[in-house]
């Protein structure tokens, strides 16, 4: 069987066009191709998965990917404040909104594996079309993307205000000329590390966010109850009884749709996951046995990496919040504006003194950033692909398509800068962020039933627990959506 690969490492999309070192790939020794395209399935790219879940480990990356940029927009300043506003109360509300979307996340990453097609071309295939190849559910990606706009602007400005905090440079901390400069200096920065194009960059920079924040703020939590801030066990039962206190729902809607795997995540993953190589691995579909075998053994690759990208955010926010709940709650401090960063700061100040105040800023600059890189590599490789879909350019021509994305790279992070130090408010821009995902996630279930249903082998949805979990995960999502149209037409539901 052919089991070559590229090892492409000066290639615009990769250290290695797998997306891991030579050192890591199997039969490094063996003759090499000139693919350097990671969108394009080639039977000389094929490659045996592994087998063994050591063997799968060498193989992640995607969604920890995935997963630093969900740990800076939803789980550091959303849940950190609904923890602060709700107390425990809403605990279960944390556990309900990380679980449930990621059975749509594995659903739309198979069908990816399986076409070698990124989600916004599926998407394209629910009608009618309206433009282009584009169907309804791309127009309503891109009237979501604008709206994401201001949730990244407040990225963007957290890690700024961090950065301002720690080295103010010009005048004092917060102050205008202060952000003004390090926003300028994060743009530069992350503009000159990504106009490259390179997956690798944005993995690594991923992972050691993640390890960074994910020990400090998992320590901080279970450290807690050894200090004046103590929970008990009867303060997380309270958290597990499916209550919604008065005032606390639009916010609680918010968190479901920015906590965990959004809908824009949901669709990135699969362009990281073709970028990774578990496509290609699998090769074309040439309708042999072999092929569907290693299909499902790349899936399974993908399954593992949602699995641990799951587990880090889930105990991630399940953190952030009961650090909000424990800490801010009864010093009835909620996480506003600029002083969103000072405020959270003061969750580790307060039990750990100056010294958690240092561990919190750069901690907080960690994650922040590495979102900030994450949205910055992979927003303008969608909207490439939805410039194509709308018919301006081939998206098979690698020259245009590189080009066209690393004009957006520059372009993109200086306009939500600018929506930043225009409104100055993190915690709102993310939350508007988070209302406008909630209300596409559930015209991502319906791509996804869409194409489970008519382009999915059956051998590839045999799996009963999966299609249960991804029925169940279906009905909370559309619930989502039916209270955010109402709420948009103004129509209330609860306090």
């Amino acid at each position: 069987m052919t089991t070559n690969h590229t090892t492409d490492g000066d290639s615009a999309y990769g250290a290695s066009a797998y997306g891991g070192s030579a050192a890591d790939a199997p039969d490094a020794s063996a003759a090499v191709t000139p693919n350097v395209d990671p969108y394009h399935l080639d039977p000389k790219d094929v490659l045996e998965p592994p087998t063994t879940f050591a063997g799968k480990l060498k193989y992640l990356g995607p969604g920890l990917v995935i997963s630093a940029a969900v740990i800076g927009s939803g789980e550091l300043i959303t849940t950190t404040a609904l923890g602060a506003k709700a107390g425990f109360v809403l605990l279960w509300l944390v556990i309900i909104s990380t679980a449930v979307k990621v059975w749509v996340q594995l659903e739309i990453a198979q069908w990816t594996i399986l076409s070698g097609k990124p989600a916004l071309e599926g998407y394209g295939h629910v009608g009618p079309r309206l433009i282009g190849r584009a169907g309804w559910i791309n127009l309503l990606w891109i009237l979501m993307d604008f709206a994401k706009v201001l949730q990244r602007g407040g990225i963007i400005g957290g890690a700024v205000a961090a950065l301002s905090i720690m080295l103010p440079v010009f005048g004092e901390p917060l102050s205008t000329p202060s952000l003004v400069f390090w926003t300028v200096v994060s743009l530069a920065v992350v503009i000159s590390l990504l106009v490259t194009n390179k997956y690798s960059i944005v993995e690594k920079f991923s992972v050691a966010a993640v390890i960074i924040f994910t020990v400090s703020t998992v320590g901080l939590a279970l450290s807690l109850p050894f200090t004046d801030f103590a929970y008990t066990s009867a303060d997380v039962m309270t958290g597990l009884t499916f209550a919604i206190p008065a005032g606390t729902l639009g916010f609680a809607v918010a968190m479901f749709g920015i906590t965990g795997v959004g809908a824009d995540e949901m669709t990135t993953y699969t362009y990281w996951c073709l970028e990774k190589g578990y496509a290609r691995y699998t090769g074309p579909n040439d309708g042999s046995a072999e092929r569907a075998r290693r299909a499902h053994g790349w899936i399974s690759v993908m399954r593992t990496d949602v699995l641990v990208s799951w587990i880090v955010s889930t105990v991630c926010t399940m953190s952030f919040y009961v650090i909000g709940a424990a800490i801010l709650h009864p010093q009835h401090l909620v996480p506003e504006g600029n002083e969103m960063i000072t405020t959270l700061s003061s969750m580790y100040s307060s039990v750990m003194g100056e010294t958690g105040h240092w561990i919190f800023l750069i901690g907080a600059f960690a994650v922040l950033f590495s979102t900030f890189i994450a949205s910055s590599a992979s927003v303008p490789r969608l909207w490439a692909n939805t410039v194509s879909i709308l018919g301006a350019f081939d998206w098979t021509n690698l020259r245009t398509r590189t080009r066209i994305i690393r004009v957006l790279t520059v372009v993109f992070p200086i306009i939500w800068a600018t929506s930043y130090l225009i409104i100055q408010s993190p915690v709102i821009m993310v939350q508007i962020g988070g209302v406008a995902s909630g209300v596409f996630l559930v015209a991502v279930v319906i791509a996804v039933w869409y194409l489970r249903t008519r382009e999915v082998p059956a051998e590839f949805k045999s799996n009963n627990f999966f299609t249960v979990m991804l029925v169940f995960a279906s009905l909370a999502i559309g619930l989502l959506g039916i209270y955010s149209i109402f709420e948009t037409f103004g129509i209330e539901i609860g306090a």
